[in-house]
């Protein structure tokens, strides 16, 4: 991997850990801004590249760098929220690949891009907040509950930003791609060029 392809995955794994500092303290799941860098990160590097800088992410907050919007550390897997974190790997390879797959570029087709990342990693996280406030914190929420707290709740604000990030997306991806040189190929088994 080039210098050039490595910084631009640092950048956004920077940037996902910025937003957990940026949150708003809400039941289970706090409100974050780190969405908003996995949208980026799958719209402007591709889906290699935008999945590789969140799971630079994740295994940095578990080998103990305090990156996570609750600390770090391997223990942060027993957590209600870690599936979430979970959740923006594939969501950020799920918007890249979208936006690639199907050239998107109009701000309601990209909004649609950052609506499925985002129903994503809500999948990815409802499925964890039931199971570990099932098994592990040994106070169960019900399925209605896992919904309202892990999905209801957090999901207007983060649906904003789904809209703020299209016309983003829209208008910076076509000059970063300029600057970035990064050709994603069409087919999803294609290794991306710089």
């Amino acid at each position: 991997m080039k210098a050039k392809t490595i910084s631009y995955v640092a950048l956004f794994t920077a940037l996902t850990a910025i937003g957990a500092f940026i949150k708003i303290p809400i039941p289970y799941i706090p409100f974050t801004l780190q969405i908003l860098a996995v949208y980026l990160a799958g719209a402007l590097l591709g889906p290699r590249l935008g999945l590789l800088s969140q799971l630079c992410y994740v295994l940095i907050g578990l080998i103990g760098v305090p990156v996570f919007a609750e600390g770090g550390g391997f223990g942060y897997i027993f957590k209600p929220t870690f599936g979430y974190l979970l959740g923006y790997i594939l969501g950020a390879y799920v918007n890249g690949w979208l936006i690639n797959r199907f050239n998107l570029s109009t701000i309601r087709s990209i909004f649609f891009a950052n609506l499925a990342s985002l129903l994503t990693v809500y999948l990815f996280g409802c499925i964890w907040l039931y199971g570990a406030m099932k098994w592990v914190v040994e106070t169960p929420l019900s399925i209605y509950q896992t919904i309202f707290y892990g999905f209801l709740l957090p999901a207007p604000g983060d649906l904003l930003l789904c809209v703020l990030c299209a016309i983003i997306i829209q208008q910076v991806r076509p000059r970063i791609a300029r600057f970035t040189k990064i050709k994603e190929l069409k087919h999803p088994w294609a290794k991306p060029t710089l």
